[in-house]
């Protein structure tokens, strides 16, 4: 105590400077984030959450279609989850110290690998990109070979590893050199054989939906990149960062598509439950021994917080909620719901060119319409920069509807849905509502919706 007050009293710290907070951004983090939502008007202020939805201090409710770049699986503040966090904390477990074994982290490799059984063992570090790394590392290890092919347009993380597999020009440039890795075109089986056949390829690593654009690779690729991998001696990565845990109504994408079984497997964001950050990896037996092949090797990949308790105690929780509230039949009800509610606008909208998808991972994609009034105005927006009638259909989602969303990806006519796993009928209809409302605003080729259009065009050009 100090003078009567608590050490640390956050409730207090957030109620003096909580006002301050555009501002602290600015001042002492990336001074790019305030300036953008200021741009965009997603300048909020959200004073608390709850499942799929925000309130503003107004009381006003937001529905997320976001979920944090997929990371609330099961909503905000999920009483399991939270609970769960309350347990591990009030028990004062002797965490962490490093010359013993714990058992949450044994327990939550069970039941994820229950879920993956041709899968044998798993590394838990603390972020997606982590996990990307774990994958990489240990197929080069386990193959002796250098190289791991990438798809174009992929994402698979930020840090230098899972950089080099990025197949998004605009987060490599200016940091060179990275990993000698190549990338193919989604899908493009004669490129893989080809590269394959250089002799120095460990694996491919590849999502089994790309989260930039909502894209699958064709049916049968995933099969046919599997058997050709192995005829090679080189592994199958799949990054399921984003679509694993139930998100595209099966417990992990790659099950879609009959006899694929990765050799190394990645998770995380939904198994944090929205508190904790996590990553896990999940491989082969023999990939494992081959890495920690002797007691001299047995901290040669690690993680100073990986397998702590209360990241454990979340994904257990994460995993007991799923299985109790049934929420990969829900993405999967509740998905093909929306996506079908949605593809039926496509021929009454001549902006609307795809909708796709699967489970409630969706994406909306926008063309070149036919009618020369509104021709005129998309030219003006692609020639200043791709991607901003997106942009112009999130903005009035958010401030005439109070729905997040987000543009899926940079110089792309996309918008992506991954709103919680626990969304229903209710959150359907007022999705569809709205953005009805919003594409008939923009078909009207006037009004706010096509001024804002005017402002993001002269910053665009201002940022050249």
């Amino acid at each position: 105590m100090n003078d009567g007050r608590p050490v640390f009293d956050l409730a207090r710290l957030l109620s003096e400077r909580g006002g301050e907070r555009y501002e602290l951004h600015t001042r002492h983090l990336n001074h790019q984030l305030p300036r953008m939502l200021h741009t965009l008007g997603f300048d909020k202020v959200y004073e608390r959450a709850e499942g799929a939805y925000f309130w503003d201090s107004e009381g006003n409710d937001y529905l997320d279609m976001l979920a944090g770049f997929g990371v609330m699986g099961l909503g905000r503040h999920h009483p399991v989850v939270r609970g769960a966090l309350h347990d591990v904390l009030d028990a004062s477990l002797a965490d962490l110290t490093r010359f013993d074994c714990q058992p949450l982290p044994g327990l939550l490799a069970e039941k994820l690998l229950a879920h993956s059984p041709h899968l044998d063992r798993v590394f838990f570090g603390n972020s997606g990109t982590e996990a990307v790394e774990t994958a990489l590392k240990f197929a080069r290890y386990a193959t002796g070979r250098p190289r791991i092919l990438y798809c174009d347009h992929a994402f698979h993380g930020l840090t230098t590893g899972s950089l080099s597999v990025n197949g998004e020009k605009g987060f490599r440039e200016g940091f060179a050199p990275l990993l000698p890795d190549t990338a193919i075109a989604l899908g493009d089986t004669d490129a893989l054989r080809r590269e394959l056949r250089r002799g120095d390829v460990a694996g491919l690593v590849v999502e089994p939906i790309q989260g930039k654009g909502v894209n699958a690779p064709p049916p049968g690729f995933l099969r046919e990149a599997q058997d050709l991998l192995h005829r090679h001696k080189a592994l199958l990565i799949a990054d399921e960062v984003q679509t694993g845990l139930g998100r595209t109504g099966d417990f992990y994408a790659y099950q879609h598509e009959e006899g694929v079984e990765p050799d190394l497997l990645c998770v995380a964001k939904a198994l944090s439950g929205g508190y904790v950050p996590v990553g896990a990896t999940l491989g082969k037996d023999w990939i494992f021994k081959r890495v920690y092949s002797s007691m001299d090797r047995v901290l040669v990949h690690s993680a100073s917080f990986g397998s702590n308790a209360q990241a454990m105690a979340a994904g257990l929780a994460v995993l007991a909620v799923m299985e109790q509230e049934q929420t990969v039949a829900n993405a999967r009800r509740t998905g093909d719901l929306l996506r079908e509610r949605l593809a039926a606008l496509v021929g009454r909208y001549e902006l609307l060119r795809e909708v796709r998808g699967r489970g409630l991972m969706i994406g909306i994609e926008f063309g070149r319409p036919s009618s020369l009034k509104l021709r005129s105005r998309w030219a003006m927006l692609q020639a200043a920069r791709k991607g901003l009638f997106a942009q112009m259909v999130v903005a009035p989602l958010l401030h005439k509807h109070r729905i997040l969303t987000q543009v899926s990806g940079d110089h792309l006519e996309v918008i992506k849905l991954i709103p919680p796993l626990i969304i229903g009928e209710q959150e359907v209809d007022r999705f569809v509502t709205a953005f009805t409302a919003v594409m008939d605003e923009a078909h009207s080729g006037g009004g706010l919706m096509w001024d804002f259009g005017r402002t993001l065009v002269k910053q665009a050009v201002a940022n050249r």
